[in-house]
């Protein structure tokens, strides 16, 4: 079932709840779909009036703040070894190179890269443990974090709950164009991704041709 689709068959309470602890939950380290929870719970928000979009957009800016405040304290009573207990827990996002580029971009940009990394899917689980494990002060990691869980989640609640109002509106009084504008999308998308396939395989069958050419002359010289 999709996502929007399950949150239609749950109370309006419920879903304040869930986007909220959802959010909180990867803000604080733990990899899950915050962003999608988020972005369909708006565009359920702009269909169904029972709904309120500035208590939605509050609930996830609530969770984002608390979910990576939570986050910084364990990082910073845990240290290397959470990194490393993490990195067997979730192998795929703690791998050793996405600490090394999240602790690059923090050696970088500081607190910029707690605020900013709001808006990177990797950096928003890595922002609240990875600042307490390399001791950023902690106001300064507070006015990232609570700027940032700002524009994040109440931005993209506003955008997303705007452009579904005037989605619908639109689609309403344009039914039949908006039937013809998806076909031709979807058309297009499958054309370019066929077309991009074509190209990745013709790549993968000429890298093995020309890596084998110079092994045989290689093997020609030594026998030679």
């Amino acid at each position: 079932m999709h996502v929007q689709e399950w949150l239609e068959t749950i109370p309006a309470v419920a879903i304040y709840a869930l986007v909220g602890v959802v959010i909180g939950l990867e803000s604080l380290g733990i990899p899950l779909p915050g962003e999608i929870v988020l972005v369909s719970s708006a565009l359920l928000a702009s269909q169904h009036g029972d709904i309120n979009p500035y208590v939605l957009g509050a609930c996830a800016i609530a969770g984002a703040i608390i979910g990576d405040s939570i986050g910084y304290a364990i990082g910073r009573k845990g240290g290397r070894p959470l990194l490393a207990w993490l990195g067997k827990k979730f192998p795929k996002h703690f791998s050793e190179a996405n600490i090394a580029l999240a602790e690059r971009s923090f050696e970088k940009w500081g607190m910029w890269a707690v605020f900013f990394g709001r808006f990177v899917a990797l950096l928003r689980i890595f922002a609240g443990p990875l600042a307490g494990v390399l001791r950023m002060p902690y106001w300064k990691f507070l006015i990232a974090n609570v700027f940032g869980g700002i524009l994040w989640a109440g931005g993209t609640t506003a955008v997303i709950y705007s452009v579904g109002v005037v989605a619908e509106a639109w689609l309403k009084r344009f039914s039949w164009l908006g039937l013809v504008l998806a076909v031709l999308v979807g058309v297009s998308s499958m054309l370019i991704l066929k077309n991009r396939a074509k190209k990745a395989a013709a790549k993968a069958e000429t890298k093995p041709e020309a890596t084998s050419a110079p092994v045989a002359v290689a093997a020609a010289d030594s026998a030679s």
